[in-house]
């Protein structure tokens, strides 16, 4: 039996990496999985890496680069992929390859490479297969048509559908799915981990077997798990059937059809949620595509989170039966509660979203859904209020169950609105109203015991570490400094200023002093005309400064490696660094410097110097300072070792030419010691 990883022979050749990297563009990427708004030149959309309330994930397509600003994390369309769907680097490239429709061309692997994939890929790699198969098995197999094909046709699915959602048939043999993959040289291991085998001591056996699929995929396409529809009846058998929870496939965090309505999704800025995977087939069949299902289970935050990227709108479609209604309505408040704007349509009792799909027009459909959609109150009130009618009760009950969806509401003003319309609706002094919102919002606003009352929508504290490092704080009169790791800062200014205007020509100064035959110093100013990067780079080598940062000293060796070699910077070479440490550190620092741009500021008759005109200036103060703090460190060194040996030997004369030294900078600098 052939080995999993022989499968894997070839590498990616260098010619159609760098075709990717010429064509993928990264807003057009990202676009997919987050929606994005024009910010000036940039683009701005909500973090797809934690939860969060106000965009802080910037996009820029003159750079080719992202940052996320609340996890710290960027880089390139690459680096996305990879952290975002987890994708290896080749993984990656071969998924824009596909993307821009660039042929990928592949050199043979050595078995050190092949040994590299991972658990997770080789699951994904399964998971693909099974896809492939079972599809295969539905579509040219005689059982297959008999069976698991005449049933989607009885259910009304064209053609088209069923292969643009991969459905598929596994036979209802024991181990016939099993048998082929490892035929295939497919490593049982995975088989297993994936869920698609179930091995029982010596025995192993398929887990969908006489069943027809719905594989599941994540956003970007990637086959993560199936749902499995029983065609025989079975009362000791489940009707559908999940694959269980895996290090690729989490229920919670997955919708049904995210990868096929995520286009559709932010074109028409919102999304139907349904409960099965027919209704979304269904759906799509009659031209409304931004559709996804939570697959049966109860609505999570994190798949709330999914469309959130994608829109703040989402419209909840539910059946029309009055006990499935009630037992839904819970998952309203977490839709509120991710600031997204949402709408219910109910269906007309006994009718679910795929029944009325198949029996109206397309046109039916749509008009239905549009004049159907009501805001959650009134919905809310229709449902419970025939209950409530003559029950004070009741009706003070469902009050109040309102009032505590609407103080899910993140934002005040939408609040105050809901607010009002509920006082309308239920005939009830907003007064009454506004007072219960109030103790609810008190009370959620304490933190319970062993945690802590900090905002989750806020960037980490290290975001504004740097920020607040710089400054000073007041405290009860006096001034308080916080400690700064000055030398850092003045490294990391050094790198951006390499990576920002290193190919820049630019006119120095050079001050030579010369001594007299009277012994008297004078000055004379040399101008000369060069690159910043060679400017730097010769005033580090001068002085054998070495960077005291881990991160950044690899920046600079990278950068230095590159101007020997081309004798200029060439930006995008960091930024797609395989040293992911590299890449992020670069991309943070160039977006810093978007975020920052001032923009159209000359209409109102400001006028701002730019950086361009003082860059002289810039680098030969940044040289200065990194060295001025060089020599405070080497006194203070100095001193330390004179206490830690009880020494009153102290070399006078060392710290006497340091401080001398200082001194002169100080000057140059303009500074006053």
């Amino acid at each position: 039996m052939r080995s999993f990883f022989s499968i894997f022979v070839f590498m990616i050749s260098k010619e159609t990496i760098d075709r990717v990297f010429e064509t993928a563009r990264v807003e057009e990427v990202i676009g997919e999985f987050v929606q994005l708004k024009k910010a000036g030149s940039n683009f701005k959309g909500l973090s797809p890496f934690t939860d969060e309330k106000s965009p802080s994930f910037m996009v820029s397509p003159v750079k080719q680069i992202w940052k996320d600003f609340s996890t710290g994390k960027g880089g390139n369309a690459i680096s996305f992929l990879m952290e975002h769907e987890h994708y290896s680097y080749p993984e990656a490239i071969k998924y824009l390859a596909r993307k821009y429709n660039i042929e990928i061309e592949e050199t043979e692997q050595t078995d050190e490479q092949k040994q590299q994939l991972n658990e997770r890929e080789s699951m994904f790699v399964v998971s693909k297969f099974a896809s492939e198969y079972f599809h295969d098995l539905l579509i040219n197999t005689q059982q297959g048509k008999a069976i698991g094909l005449s049933y989607f046709k009885e259910r009304g699915f064209r053609d088209d559908i069923i292969k643009k959602f991969d459905l598929g048939y596994c036979k209802d043999e024991w181990d016939n799915f099993t048998k082929a993959a490892l035929e295939k040289g497919y490593d049982l291991k995975y088989l297993a981990s994936t869920g698609l085998t179930i091995v029982k001591e010596n025995k192993q056996f398929d887990r969908f077997k006489g069943r027809v699929l719905f594989p599941i995929h994540s956003m970007s396409g990637r086959v993560l798990g199936f749902g499995g529809r029983i065609l025989k009846t079975d009362k000791k058998a489940a009707k559908y059937l999940n694959s269980p929870e895996s290090d690729i496939y989490h229920k919670s965090k997955i919708l049904y059809g995210i990868y096929q309505a995520k286009k559709e999704i932010a074109k028409q800025d919102n999304c139907f949620l349904v409960e099965g995977y027919t209704d979304v087939i269904s759906f799509h069949q009659s031209g409304i595509e931004n559709v996804v299902a939570s697959s049966g289970t109860a609505l999570t935050s994190d798949q709330i989170r999914l469309v959130n990227r994608l829109t703040k709108n989402i419209t909840v479609l539910f059946d029309g039966d009055a006990a499935g209604l009630r037992a839904s309505i819970r998952g309203i408040d977490l839709i509120l509660e991710q600031g997204m704007n949402v709408k219910v349509v109910s269906f007309p009792e006994g009718e679910d979203p795929d029944s009325f799909a198949k029996s109206h027009s397309d046109a039916e459909l749509k008009k239905y859904l549009e004049d159907s959609a009501q805001d959650f109150i009134n919905f809310k009130v229709s449902l419970l209020m025939k209950e409530a009618a003559n029950d004070p009760v009741k009706k003070a009950g469902l009050i109040r169950d309102i009032v505590t969806s609407i103080s899910k509401i993140p934002d005040g003003i939408q609040r105050e609105v809901y607010v009002q319309e509920c006082s309308r609706i239920m005939e009830i002094s907003e007064r009454v109203l506004f007072s219960e919102l109030a103790q609810l919002l008190n009370k959620e606003s304490k933190p319970k015991r062993g945690q802590s009352n900090v905002d989750p929508n806020q960037p980490p504290p290290e975001y504004f570490a740097e920020q607040e490092a710089a400054m000073t704080a007041v405290k009860g009169g006096a001034i308080v400094s916080h400690k700064v790791d000055q030398l850092d800062i003045l490294e990391k200014e050094i790198i951006r200023i390499l990576l920002l205007y290193g190919n820049e020509e630019v006119s120095f100064i050079n001050v030579i002093e010369t001594e007299n035959d009277q012994g008297k110093i004078t000055e004379e100013i040399e101008e000369y005309i060069s690159p910043v990067f060679k400017e730097l780079y010769l005033n580090l080598q001068d002085d054998e400064i070495e960077f005291t940062n881990a991160i950044f000293q690899k920046v600079y060796y990278v950068l230095i490696n590159q101007i020997s070699q081309d004798e200029k910077i060439e930006i995008s070479h960091l930024i797609n660094n395989e040293n992911k440490e590299i890449a992020n550190e670069v991309t943070g620092i160039l977006m810093d410097e978007e975020k920052y741009t001032l923009s159209e500021w000359e209409r109102k008759n400001i006028y701002v110097t730019e950086t361009k005109e003082i860059l002289p200036k810039l680098v030969t103060d940044a040289v200065l300072n990194l060295r001025r703090v060089l020599i405070e460190r080497k006194i203070n060194e100095i001193m330390k070792e004179a206490k830690k040996n009880n020494s009153i030997n102290v070399d006078l004369e060392l710290i006497t030419n340091y401080t001398d030294l200082k001194k002169r900078l100080f000057e140059k600098l303009n500074r006053v010691v």
